[in-house]
């Protein structure tokens, strides 16, 4: 069985599952409920078993590990180009397998509980701070359509609702209590936010490696977070910029016959991370963060000659590559500019 692969094409209730060999001859298939499936892997000798990563794959892997099994999970745009003909869950299942004996294939890191606990609390806290911009939103639509204009973001939120407690205003009765009702809305989604951001410190404070990550300037808690939750282990990344690559943080390449040619950035990789990334990278380039940038440097060489956005992204690439190598060396951060004048 130390050669046995099993490819699982996984459901809500009934799984598909295609057990070949490493040379691959098909040994079984099945379709197997969900009580079916653990105790049928459970009496099999340990063997490998694949996963697409999807949804409930990681709680799936680390069940199989429990049972002895080794477990590994690929992505389903890795998958969809070995599914034979028609498509359907016995073909996903034999795709699976067929993916996985390519020696070049590519694996997603199995996350573990806490990682995903952690994950969950994070996505909630963005999920309110969108509920909480759709509310903005739309208050200041109701507002726009009786006259009245106020700028985009939650800052003038007192302006607004100044102009709904005076008496003396042209709004009509039923537009004031509806827009007190998006206001007490918003009030309520904010303080969410508030408790959700004590919890990501108080998660923060209690990790070795989120520390180490937060004495990086422009990453702070929610960042280190984010790439405490969502990133594997930095060590089956051979260098930084292979960890950079992963985020996205590079551009589309159409190259051919031996010339580069380099296009925009692409939507692949881990959306959380990057955005924070870029985001932390414009706080450096501010009006207030641009004083500390070191005359000659590469970071105001790059702003004298080149767009802010790019600049910002640049400099998102750079704090991924210094990210890899501070968990991958167990270091705090150093400045690259520092260290090169030491």
């Amino acid at each position: 069985m130390k050669d046995m692969m099993i490819g699982v094409d996984l459901a809500k209730t009934v799984f598909q599952v295609h057990g070949a060999l490493q040379t691959g001859e098909v040994q079984f298939r099945k379709k197997l409920t969900r009580k079916q499936f653990v105790s049928f892997l459970a009496n099999l000798e340990p063997c490998l078993v694949i996963f697409e990563a999807c949804g409930g794959a990681h709680f799936w892997a680390r069940e199989m590990e429990a049972l002895g099994h080794e477990a590994k999970l690929i992505a389903p745009q890795y998958v969809r180009p070995f599914v034979k003909r028609q498509k359907n869950d016995a073909a996903d299942a034999e795709a699976i397998v067929i993916a996985a004996r390519q020696p070049e294939m590519r694996f997603v890191a199995v996350k573990t509980a806490e990682q995903q606990s952690r994950a969950a609390v994070f996505r909630g806290r963005e999920r309110l701070v969108h509920q909480r911009t759709e509310d903005v939103n739309a208050l200041r639509a109701l507002l726009y359509e009786h006259g009245h204009v106020f700028p985009v973001g939650i800052r003038s939120l007192g302006r607004m609702a100044s102009l709904l407690e005076d008496e003396t205003s042209d709004l009509p009765a039923l537009i004031r209590d509806e827009c007190k009702e998006l206001l007490a809305q918003i009030a309520e989604k904010t303080a969410r936010v508030l408790e959700r951001n004590k919890k990501l410190s108080t998660l923060a404070s209690q990790s070795d490696r989120v520390r180490r990550l937060q004495t990086m300037p422009g990453v702070g808690p929610i960042t280190a977070i984010a790439v405490e939750a969502f990133g594997p282990d930095m060590a089956q990344f051979k260098a930084g910029r292979n960890f950079a690559a992963w985020l996205g943080l590079v551009p589309r390449q159409h190259s051919s016959g031996g010339k580069e040619r380099l296009g925009r950035m692409t939507k692949a990789g881990q959306a959380d991370i990057r955005r924070l990334l870029i985001i932390g990278a414009m706080s450096r380039l501010n009006w207030l963060g641009v004083r500390s940038v070191t005359e000659g440097s590469w970071l105001s060489r790059m702003l004298a000659r080149k767009p802010k956005m790019l600049v910002a992204i640049a400099l998102a690439n750079k704090m991924a590559r210094q990210i890899w190598a501070m968990l991958t060396k167990h270091e705090d951060y150093k400045d690259p500019e520092l260290a090169g004048l030491a």
